[in-house]
C-alpha cells in the first residue's frame, strides 16, 4: 500500500497527468478499468423472461406501502459525540461518519431522483433526513464512483460551495471538476489519501463492480471500496461491489474494523457479480473479520426488482442464524455503533395500521420489534 503523493488539487491540473496516471494503473488495460481477477462464479442472466416480467409489471411490491420513519438528527448532532464512533444513515449509501471531532459524509445524494436528468428516474422513498445546508462542518467527501446513485450532480454543485476536499477513485476527478469541486483525491486501488495531518485517512481497495454514466463512457472511471482511518477507529464502506476473491486481504491489511457498511440492495441473481445483496454480504463480513456490519445501499430508490424492505429482511434473519452483530438503523436517526444492543426490524411497521393481508388480516411481524 502507498501514499496518494500525485494529487489533483485544482482544476487547473491537465488532463495529461490525469490519463498518465490512469494508463499507469494496474486494473487499466485496453481502454478500459477492469474488475479483480479471480472474481467468483455467479448466476448470470440468460434471457429468462420473469426477470423481464418482473422489470416491467412487478413495480408495485417494490414500493413502500406507506411513508418511510424519518427522523431528524438536527438535536443529537449538536451533542458531540466525543470520542466515540457516531454513525446517521441518511438514505442510500450516504452516511455522516463521526469520529474524534472528524466528520465525513460517503455517497452523498440528496437529490430527490437519481439518473441523468432530474425529472426521471427512480424518486426516493423517503425525503432526506435532512438538507445539505443542515450538515455540520464536514472534513471530508468520500465519492466511492461515478454511478448517479453514488455520485450527484446537484448535490455535489452545492457540496462544492463549501471546499471541503473530496476522496474518489481514479479518473472521476475530471466529473467532479465540471460539477464545481476543486479540492479532490483520486485513488488508485491500495493507495491512500491523508488528511488533518494524519487524522483522517481513506485506501481505496478492490471492489467488484463497473462505472459509467452514459453508453459510452462504461468503465474509463474505476470503483473503490474504501478504508477510513481516524485515531481511534477503522471502518470499511464498501461503495458498491459484487462478490470478490479480495476481501480476506482487505481485512489482515487493513482491519480489523469498528463497523462494516455493505450494500444490500439493487440485487439480483441474473447481476450477482456486481452487487452483494445480503447473503454475500454477510459473507464478505465474515471475510473482512466480522466485527460490526451495517447495511446500506437498500431502503431509498428502487433500483433492483425486489421487494423494497426485502435485503433488509433477508439479512435480519440470516444474522439471527449466524448470530452475526448488525445494525439496522433508523433513516436520520444518529447512533454510537458501540452503544447499540440489536438491530431493530422497523421496515416490518411500515404501512401495518392500513396495510391487509390477501387473507384479510393485517400482517404481524414474526419478532417482537422495538424502535
Amino acid at each position: 500500500m502507498k501514499d496518494n503523493i500525485v494529487k489533483f488539487d485544482h482544476m487547473t491540473t491537465s488532463a495529461g497527468e490525469r490519463l498518465e496516471r490512469i494508463t499507469a494503473s494496474p486494473q487499466w488495460r485496453d481502454g478500459r478499468f477492469h474488475n479483480p481477477a479471480p472474481g467468483i462464479p455467479t448466476t448470470r442472466y440468460t434471457g429468462d423472461s420473469t426477470i423481464l416480467g418482473e422489470f416491467f409489471f412487478g413495480g408495485k411490491k417494490r414500493m413502500p406501502r406507506a411513508p418511510l420513519p424519518v427522523e431528524s438528527p438536527l438535536a443529537e448532532w449538536q451533542r458531540r459525540p466525543g470520542d466515540d464512533l457516531r454513525i446517521t444513515w441518511l438514505g442510500h449509501s450516504t452516511l455522516l461518519i463521526e469520529s474524534g471531532g472528524v466528520r465525513v459524509l460517503t455517497d452523498p445524494v440528496f437529490g430527490d431522483r437519481v439518473g441523468p436528468v432530474t425529472f426521471a428516474g427512480p424518486r426516493r422513498y423517503h425525503p432526506v433526513p435532512v438538507t445539505i445546508a443542515q450538515l455540520p462542518k464536514l472534513d471530508a467527501i468520500l465519492v466511492s464512483h461515478d454511478h448517479f446513485d453514488h455520485l450527484c450532480k446537484p448535490s455535489m454543485r452545492e457540496l462544492a460551495r463549501l471546499g471541503v476536499p473530496v476522496i474518489t477513485s481514479l479518473g472521476v476527478g475530471a466529473r467532479l471538476e465540471r460539477f464545481g469541486v476543486q479540492t479532490y483525491a483520486e485513488l488508485d486501488w491500495w493507495e491512500r489519501h491523508v488528511l488533518l495531518d494524519g487524522d483522517l485517512a481513506f485506501t481505496a481497495v478492490p471492489a467488484h463492480h463497473f462505472s459509467g454514466r452514459s453508453l459510452t463512457d462504461r468503465n474509463r472511471t474505476l470503483w473503490s471500496s474504501w478504508v477510513i482511518q481516524t485515531p481511534r477507529h477503522r471502518l470499511f464502506f464498501s461503495g458498491d461491489t459484487g462478490p470478490h476473491a479480495g476481501f480476506a486481504t482487505i481485512g489482515e491489511r487493513l482491519g480489523p474494523f469498528d463497523v462494516t457498511m455493505l450494500e444490500i440492495g439493487a440485487w439480483n441473481p441474473a447481476w450477482g457479480d456486481i452487487h452483494l445483496g445480503p447473503a454475500n454480504a454477510l459473507a464478505a463480513f465474515e471475510q473482512l473479520g466480522g466485527g460490526t456490519l451495517l447495511p446500506i445501499h437498500w431502503g431509498t430508490f428502487d433500483l433492483g426488482l425486489h421487494p423494497w424492505a426485502e435485503p433488509a429482511e433477508i439479512l435480519y434473519d440470516l444474522a439471527l442464524r449466524s448470530r452475526a452483530r448488525i445494525l439496522t438503523p433508523m433513516l436520520g436517526r444518529p447512533f454510537v455503533p458501540a452503544h447499540a444492543d440489536a438491530p431493530s426490524p422497523w421496515w416490518r411497521l411500515v404501512g401495518r395500521a392500513t396495510a391487509v393481508s390477501s387473507e384479510g388480516e393485517a400482517p404481524s411481524p414474526r419478532r417482537p420489534v422495538t424502535l
